[in-house]
């Protein structure tokens, strides 16, 4: 009677066909794609709008943003502000970054900013974390310390509904914080200014959405009690027209 058995071929052969294996299934994982070695550029005008205030003055408003990298690794900057139509530049500012992946979708970064306006300018550290949270699009939290070792945060949170797979609606906020009063540029402890959005848009192409909405700001607390002292405006809505664009 024949006894079952392993050939002796076969036990010569199981380590190279259990090694062959491994191989082609580690080939076939995402993870051993090459592609955080390759190099790309993205550019998007996230906002390029017109906002007409319905109390005080009209402007022009803008945060474009884009880096150059791989999956892992990014070089980032971007610019943000906004151009009074009847005056000078209201605020104006601009971030260098460079960010790291830290899961499938957060990007811990580090970086500098600085802000030409208001007067007088500043320079801050950047200390950021970038990423997708549940049921929301994008989310951007910052942390700044400038030259002069004043503490402020940033949160920005966007969200967008299809309502056809073209015509999207996007809900958005901003929250501006700060640790210690500073005068010269009235800015207040606790929570400084805070900024509603909706706006809806329609994509002719993926890369390219007109859009109009309406965007609500206001300044609290005691950064609200020093805009009034030198006249400025502290509750600040405005309807807007505006277009979005990547490449």
């Amino acid at each position: 009677m024949l006894r079952r058995g392993r050939s002796p071929t076969m036990c010569k052969l199981w380590p190279a066909l259990l090694w062959l294996k491994v191989t082609s299934v580690a080939a076939a994982s995402p993870l051993a794609q090459p592609h955080g070695d390759q190099t790309f550029t993205y550019v998007q005008a996230e906002q390029l709008e017109y906002r007409a205030a319905t109390d005080g003055s009209d402007t022009f408003s803008w945060d474009v943003r884009g880096w150059v990298g791989g999956d892992y690794n990014r070089l980032w900057f971007k610019t943000q502000g906004d151009d009074r139509i009847d005056g000078p530049v209201e605020n104006g500012e601009v971030q260098l970054r460079y960010s790291r992946l830290v899961s499938p979708f957060w990007d811990l970064a580090v970086g500098a900013r600085y802000d030409v306006k208001p007067d007088p300018s500043r320079a801050y550290a950047v200390f950021a974390l970038h990423g997708l949270a549940p049921y929301v699009d994008e989310v951007d939290a910052d942390m700044f310390v400038s030259e002069e070792g004043d503490v402020s945060a940033r949160l920005e949170v966007e969200y967008s509904i299809l309502l056809t797979q073209r015509l999207i609606l996007q809900p958005s906020f901003e929250l501006d914080f700060a640790v210690q009063e500073v005068k010269e540029l009235r800015v207040g402890p606790g929570l400084s200014q805070v900024e509603l959005g909706l706006r809806l848009r329609y994509e002719i192409t993926r890369e390219l959405a007109p859009y109009i909405g309406f965007v609500w700001e206001r300044k609290v607390g005691r950064t609200a009690d020093l805009a009034r002292r030198v006249g400025e405006e502290v509750d600040t809505p405005a309807f807007v027209a505006g277009i979005r664009f990547w490449f």
